[in-house]
């Protein structure tokens, strides 16, 4: 089990302070404040540091420098922590001692590649579902960035001890799909000399005329002698599992990978949606009007009703997901849900929630992340259309010219929520000014040091790390502790794009440490500090790797 981080330590001192100040009259409190403790912007006030006295000042009506001062002789010194400090205007900040920080060099090297794993899921059953891009067509550059943000979030809840499964829900049923089969029959009719009409809302892509050339060439032609309804169907069936393929393999280009990929025609054929809609019936949130059948999300404080079902009969893309969401909680009884859409999905996301708790889950098991447009440039020129199709730019064209890591670094490092722009050249550089280049460079640094050492046939089992006490050695050790608590964060947050950032800082403080600390010496004398050192930079390999491998990107041993 992964040890304890060393903020909820922190945290809990801070806590043992407040209750023994209780205890004695000096401070009156009727219940125990919630205790935040952060790591200060500057290193000169301290390594973790905590604002409770300004918090409590109007509480206690004490002035909050001399309650710092007073909570901060309450907490103990030792082996960990070397100084506590009140600082204006009320600030209480924690200084670590070197002997414990060179110990963790140590821990890091042990603890290998389950370093930054921590406890946080203690196993629950989580589901991400993300991409679940139509059958239709290619991903495309928009939906990749959901597709990289799915991805990490998933490697980021695994470390942080969840059960992760990794889903796409395969919109394979409803009127897009059948004007797709439409598509591919009228592209195959054509490629075979018949004529053919396109149908009035058709996929026009190049992608479907080289899909039915497929076909054709390996079918034959057969499906031109048989009923319009069957062909349509058989042909369909052929095309949408290419189609399904074409999508795996480009996502698994950029490392995207499924533990599932959902069907949702079986929602109707195993009987959940007819459940899921009874429930719903049952409950009084479904009504007839206009000839239809609405979801009454009025009720539970949505803006306005929503049909599910058609005047037709049919069911809507709305009616699907709600047996969707039934499946994912009541069938296979995840505890938590995380749905990743794109930006046209925006305005799904109440009456989803509200249809969620409609049938009778609690809504905030469901979190709906909304992933923001994405603008090619190239160099100063916007990139608006693929040069192959004359139309939009896929994953795998992407993927081609910059590369799995660029793809993946560029898209993770803004928030989902905000725009962004991707630079193709910026991403192509083999310089310091590309982010990805520099973090993989740092790690294959890392690499060429321990080859080096183990070339000259260095053995630093036995380095003493006491012996690390330069700034630019601490400093790294800080910047390398840091990878656990960010998980734990960006886990309870669900915020994977502080990964690329802290990759960056890492890199910044081991470029800092190698240009100022000789790592492996020619003099005999400086054995004993080579070994140390080379400890020290074994175990940042281990961090910058994990680093990298919940990015989801590769670490290079030379470059």
């Amino acid at each position: 089990m992964p040890a304890p981080l060393l903020v909820d330590t922190i945290q809990q001192l801070v806590a043992q302070a407040l209750e023994a100040a209780r205890k004695e009259g000096t401070l009156q409190l009727e219940t125990m404040p919630e205790i935040q403790v952060e790591r200060p912007g500057n290193s000169d006030h301290g390594d973790f540091a905590t604002n409770l006295p300004l918090r409590l000042a109007r509480a206690t009506r004490i002035n909050p420098l001399e309650l710092a001062k007073s909570l901060a002789g309450y907490i103990p010194t030792g082996d960990v922590i070397e100084r506590v400090e009140a600082a204006p205007p009320g600030f209480i900040n924690f200084y670590l001692t070197d002997f414990w920080l060179q110990q963790q060099v140590e821990e890091v090297r042990r603890a290998g590649d389950s370093f930054g794993n921590v406890d946080l899921g203690q196993g629950k059953k989580m589901m991400i579902e993300f991409v679940s891009v139509n059958p239709t067509g290619p991903v495309h550059v928009g939906h990749t960035r959901g597709a990289v943000l799915g991805s990490s979030l998933a490697n980021v809840l695994e470390a942080a001890g969840y059960g992760v499964t990794r889903e796409y829900y395969v919109n394979d049923a409803g009127s897009q799909m059948q004007a797709f089969y439409k598509s591919v029959l009228a592209r195959y009719k054509e490629y075979l000399g018949q004529d053919a009409v396109m149908p009035e809302n058709g996929y026009m892509g190049d992608y479907i005329a080289d899909l039915a050339k497929e076909i054709a060439d390996a079918e034959g032609d057969r499906f031109l002698s048989q009923e319009e309804g069957q062909a349509l169907r058989e042909i369909g069936d052929i095309g949408r599992e290419k189609m399904v393929a074409i999508i795996k393999d480009d996502l698994a280009g950029i490392g995207v990978e499924f533990d599932n990929w959902f069907s949702e025609r079986t929602l109707f054929e195993d009987g959940e949606y007819d459940a899921a809609i009874g429930i719903l019936k049952e409950k009084d949130y479904l009504s007839e009007r206009d000839d239809a059948t609405w979801f009454n999300s009025t009720m539970l404080g949505d803006d306005k009703d929503n049909v599910v079902i058609r005047s037709t009969g049919e069911p809507t893309y709305f009616a699907s997901d709600i047996a969707y969401h039934y499946n994912k909680f009541v069938g296979r009884g995840y505890s938590s849900v995380v749905d990743i859409w794109g930006a046209d999905h925006q305005g799904h996301v109440p009456r989803m929630k509200s249809a969620v708790e409609a049938l009778g889950i609690e809504p905030d098991r469901l979190t709906v992340l909304i992933s923001q447009m994405v603008t090619l440039r190239r160099g100063d020129e916007v990139v608006r259309a693929s040069k192959r199709t004359g139309q939009f730019v896929t994953l795998k064209e992407l993927a081609e010219e910059v590369g799995k890591d660029a793809c993946r670094f560029f898209f993770l490092a803004r928030s989902p929520s905000t725009q962004m722009e991707f630079d193709l050249e910026l991403a192509k550089k083999e310089s310091a000014e590309n982010p990805v280049y520099y973090v993989q460079y740092a790690h294959a640094r890392n690499a060429s040091i321990l080859n080096l050492a183990r070339e000259r046939n260095i053995d630093w089992s036995d380095g003493d790390v006491s012996l690390l006490t330069d700034p630019n050695e601490l400093n790294l050790v800080r910047a390398m502790l840091r990878l656990p608590e960010l998980v734990a964060q960006m886990a309870e947050d669900l915020e994977p794009h502080h990964l690329p950032h802290y990759a960056t800082e890492l890199a910044n403080a081991f470029h800092s440490f190698y240009e100022n600390c000789r790592v492996v010496s020619s003099n005999e004398e400086d054995d004993a500090m080579t070994a140390a050192r080379l400890k020290l930079v074994e175990s940042a390999q281990i961090v910058f790797r994990r680093s990298l491998d919940l990015m989801g990107m590769n670490a290079p041993e030379r470059m």
